[in-house]
């Protein structure tokens, strides 16, 4: 099990992760949290976890540096900075690319609330380096433009009582055109914390990564 801390370098400064890889990982899948929140958020380290389980590797990583942090708690001006996070991501799938021990490895990714519109961004703009994304609770209608161009496989998780956010969730599918799925979690709210919702999210995320047939295989239009 290889477990450290690092650092990805992006827009010339130094974003802080935590990667962990498991032995024999069969792909390795990069979290993009969302608004006002950071690499320790709980719900996206539960679903780390149960990836990890699972045979995949791991990437946390901030999407902002400490000093933007501190004048987005006041401001909130980069949290909706879809092109900033999105250039993060890539930033950090390149650097993926080129690590010892994550190089050879299929790159997924894990997006929530915005940090998903980040997520379908950065796939649309390195379609061969990203196989498979999953958005939890997230906001792909941010994505915009980038929503047609992703070629990844595209699974979007909701809450059933998070009625807006579906509402823009199915609003974005339309216009993804790549296999792609719905999958509403009954009774949910935008942060899953109701009894054995977070553990759905964690189940259909690992089968998405890790259907048969191969990491992020295509299966089927919905």
């Amino acid at each position: 099990m290889i477990s450290k801390a690092v650092t990805v370098p992006a827009d010339g400064s130094a974003i802080a992760g935590d990667l962990v890889i498991p032995p024999q990982a069969r792909g390795i899948v990069l979290f993009a949290h969302g608004s006002g929140s950071s690499r320790h958020s709980p719900r996206n380290r539960a679903v780390a976890a149960a990836l990890r389980n699972a045979g995949l590797g791991t990437l946390l990583m901030d999407l902002l540096t400490e000093e933007e942090e501190r004048v987005d708690v006041v401001t909130a001006e980069h949290r909706f900075d879809i092109g900033l996070l999105a250039r993060r991501l890539v930033a950090a799938v390149d650097w993926l690319g080129t690590h010892p021990d994550a190089a050879g490895l299929p790159v997924g990714l894990f997006g929530a609330s915005t940090g998903a519109a980040a997520a379908l961004v950065a796939a649309a703009d390195r379609p061969g380096r990203v196989q498979s994304v999953v958005s939890r609770g997230g906001r792909p209608d941010l994505a915009d433009e980038a929503l047609g161009r992703v070629q990844a496989p595209v699974l979007l998780i909701v809450g059933g009582d998070d009625r807006e956010v579906l509402r823009m969730n199915r609003d974005a599918a339309e216009k993804l055109r790549t296999p792609h799925r719905l999958h509403v979690v009954p009774g949910a709210t935008h942060l899953f914390e109701e009894p054995g919702a977070l553990e759905e999210v964690a189940e259909v995320s690992c089968d998405w990564f890790l259907r048969p047939g191969g990491y992020g295989s295509e299966d089927v239009w919905q």
